[in-house]
């Protein structure tokens, strides 16, 4: 049975997205803004469809969560959205409080901090903050989940739990887990470039050649609508792996410790504006193009069904 498309949409983010802070004293503060307004979290409050939406930061993830609340605040205060919460859920009990379910029905944005993914599966799981979470996504128009580093690898089914870069494509170096289930088609990993960690999600699309990897590059992400289609923001890349026409792949049966060996793995590298359309595994080089390539399969569709069928002799 084909699922309804959600009607939320997830905004899935590689880590130190600019937050409008301005490390270098000497260079323009004007350059910073108009850069950071134009970014990822400018994007986040944009698709909210609201001027200042009511924003929910989930700190959870976070050994620092105090630290990274203020940043937060104060980076959305930078952009005029003044209606800004902090879910400080630190242990299994908070996660079953009433007030943050009730927070939770009534905000535009739920935006998950980085850390440690595996924090935020072992707070939610099962809860009923998880469902409001996902009942809210799939029924609410413009409803925003978005989540950087951590918050963005903990989206998927399938989830990447960890995993050692030096040791990358030797079977067991990456270590693999289940996610909160916002979307279960990928397996998402962050940091992307900046930390090496092509092999680690080689690896994981190795194991799981269904899922398609996504590897966000740092303040880089994916707008990702109707649960399939993922529009890249941001100011670095999104690399894209497709393992469905694998033909050698030992990932499976490799013993631990020992080198993975795969054939034919697609590899897309997206910057801003690009587009990747998950069920179709097709790469477009911008939204526009890959709705006229939609239209223009209806319209053959349409007219192949106008055609009046042909009689025997």
């Amino acid at each position: 049975m084909k699922k309804d498309k959600p009607l939320g949409k997830l905004i899935a983010i590689g880590g130190n997205e600019d937050k409008g802070t301005y490390p270098n004293p000497r260079t323009k503060k004007k350059y910073y803004l108009n850069f950071f307004e134009l970014g990822i979290l400018k994007r986040v409050v944009l698709e909210s469809g609201k001027t200042d939406p009511r924003i929910e930061v989930i700190t959870t993830a976070s050994m620092i969560p105090e630290e990274v609340a203020r940043v937060y605040v104060s980076s959305f205060d930078m952009l005029n959205c003044h209606n800004v919460g902090i879910m400080d859920i630190r242990v299994p009990q908070d996660a079953l409080q009433p007030e943050y379910v009730e927070r939770l029905k009534v905000a535009d944005v739920v935006m998950f901090s980085g850390g440690n993914q595996s924090r935020l599966t072992e707070m939610f799981g099962g809860t009923e903050f998880l469902r409001t979470l996902k009942e809210r996504y799939r029924k609410q128009p413009n409803f925003i989940i978005a989540g950087t580093s951590a918050g963005a690898m903990a989206m998927s089914q399938t989830m990447i739990k960890g995993g050692s870069v030096p040791d990358a494509l030797m079977k067991g170096a990456v270590k693999m887990g289940t996610g909160l289930g916002l979307i279960d088609c990928v397996v998402i990993d962050s940091h992307f470039v900046k930390r090496g960690r092509f092999g680690r999600l080689i690896e994981a699309v190795a194991l799981h050649p269904k899922l398609i990897g996504i590897g966000l590059g740092e303040d880089t992400g994916v707008l990702i609508t109707d649960g399939h289609l993922m529009e890249t923001i941001g100011s670095n890349l999104v690399i894209i792996m497709d393992g469905h026409k694998l033909e050698h792949n030992n990932a499976a049966a490799a013993a631990k410790g020992t080198a993975i060996s795969i054939e034919n793995m697609l590899l897309h590298a997206l910057v801003k504006g690009n587009v990747y359309d998950v069920h179709e595994r097709e790469f477009y080089p911008s939204l526009n193009l890959r709705l006229q390539a939609s239209e223009s399969v209806a319209l053959t569709a349409g007219q192949g069904a106008n055609e009046p069928a042909s009689s025997g002799m």
